[in-house]
């Protein structure tokens, strides 16, 4: 295995000189303990890209951690002791403090570990090589597995075997794309697709879950195109998805979202990729386990998109309407996304933009307004009141009050005229 290699401090270490972090591992070096922050916010740093969430990793006891965290008034939660995982909260800020391990049998997430106190060997036991740096408190960045290398190269290499990896934990085979997608340029690294090929069974045996939050992220990744029609060659998307994807949809999505300026949003595009019908949205919701308000985004785009090819402004109008700006927007690009050859860029960005430029009005009229007229609470009350709407709507949303006094007028007649015959 790699001889530990130690690149100078990080050009720009703030992040672990000042602040939470800092005084998180001032807190627990020391006294015959080290504490270094390690993964994503090294790799991170090292790319010259956003420091977000900081894991640290010490050879301190889960026990001693708690007690120093106490010590320095610092709350804990015991989120995977048994594991070696406190997470400490340091001025507001919360971080994820492992002690260093090793797997003794590994079965996925529950993996029964050992504690120790050598770096390489903590190191050895994480999924990829530019995972598993680690950073000490001075910036010095510490690699025992090549991750310095292959994040100069963009290469996402397992640590090790690539099978052995893979059946530690069948999740990173949906890592491997997904890390990639973010971080790796080029092909893919031989060794590690042919394992994930192999192991693809396995992914059978993960938690919908588990899947549905690794798939989200990679979807929105920089290079999700390359990675998800690599998956989809390799019968992988067959397996996580049940179902046929549409490559040339989603990449369209993609270029709908960047000629507008918009963020990337995971379930519109989940929706670009496997959705055609509301069946397809139903097995997804249920496949994947999605969080309610996502799987009710994804049966709103398998309705009558197609229509929407020919709408003007006043019929995009009444769409917004009585569908809300969220809704709105989601049929409108997915609608652009499978028909780019049909539409011009200028149609497609007065129509997304509508919900922009026309704040949704509100029906003007009320159950008082018709009892004014005549009518009593009932059902003819009730008729008068979705009559005049549905007129006010045909109407083209008028604001001004004669238009909209006759409107009422005309609809509380016609209620009780029905009512007298």
């Amino acid at each position: 295995m790699t001889p530990e290699r130690r690149s100078p401090a990080l050009r720009d270490a703030s992040w672990l000189t000042s602040g939470p972090a800092a005084r998180l591992l001032a807190m627990l070096n020391g006294n015959g303990e080290e504490a270094r922050a390690v993964g994503g916010a090294v790799r991170n740093a090292l790319l010259g890209l956003n420091v977000g969430e900081i894991d640290v990793a010490t050879t301190a006891l889960p026990e001693e951690v708690v007690r120093r965290a106490a010590a320095a008034r610092a709350k804990t939660v015991p989120t995977g002791i048994e594991h070696g995982t406190v997470t400490v909260i340091v001025e507001g800020a919360p971080f994820e403090v492992t002690t260093l391990r090793w797997d003794v049998e590994t079965f996925g997430r529950k993996a029964k570990v050992a504690f120790g106190r050598d770096w390489k060997r903590d190191a050895e036991r994480r999924d990829f090589t530019i995972n598993a740096l680690s950073a000490s408190a001075d910036g010095t960045v510490h690699d025992y597995v090549g991750g310095i290398d292959d994040l100069a190269a963009r290469r996402v290499r397992f640590i090790g075997d690539p099978a052995t990896r893979i059946a530690e934990d069948y999740l990173r085979i949906l890592r491997f794309f997904r890390i990639h997608a973010w971080y790796g340029q080029g092909a893919f690294d031989r060794d590690g697709f042919a394992a994930c090929i192999a192991g693809r069974a396995g992914l059978a045996q993960l938690s919908a879950e588990r899947v549905q939050a690794e798939l989200m992220k990679l979807l929105v990744a920089p290079a999700a195109s390359q990675s998800l029609e690599a998956m989809a060659d390799a019968g992988l998307l067959l397996i996580l998805l049940g179902g046929v994807t549409m490559q040339g949809s989603f990449d369209a999505m993609i270029d709908v979202e960047q000629r507008l300026g918009l963020a990337a949003d995971a379930t519109r595009r989940l929706a670009a990729l496997a959705v055609a019908i509301p069946e397809d949205a139903e097995r997804l919701a249920q496949k994947l386990r999605l969080p309610n308000k996502e799987a009710d985004r994804l049966d709103s785009m398998a309705h009558r998109w197609r229509r929407w090819f020919s709408l003007d402004e006043a019929g995009a109008r009444i769409r917004l309407y009585k569908l809300g700006a969220g809704r709105y927007r989601d049929r409108m690009m997915l609608a652009f996304a499978r028909a780019r050859a049909e539409l011009n860029d200028d149609v497609m960005r007065q129509l997304i933009s509508l919900p922009d430029r026309w704040p949704i009005p509100v029906f003007p009229l009320k159950a008082a307004d018709f009892m004014a007229r005549g009518l009593v609470p009932g059902r003819a009350l009730g008729d008068a009141l979705a009559q005049a709407k549905q007129a006010w709507i045909d109407a083209g949303f008028p604001a001004d009050r004669a238009t909209i006094d006759s409107i009422a007028a005309a609809a509380a007649r016609a209620a009780l005229q029905a009512g007298n015959r």
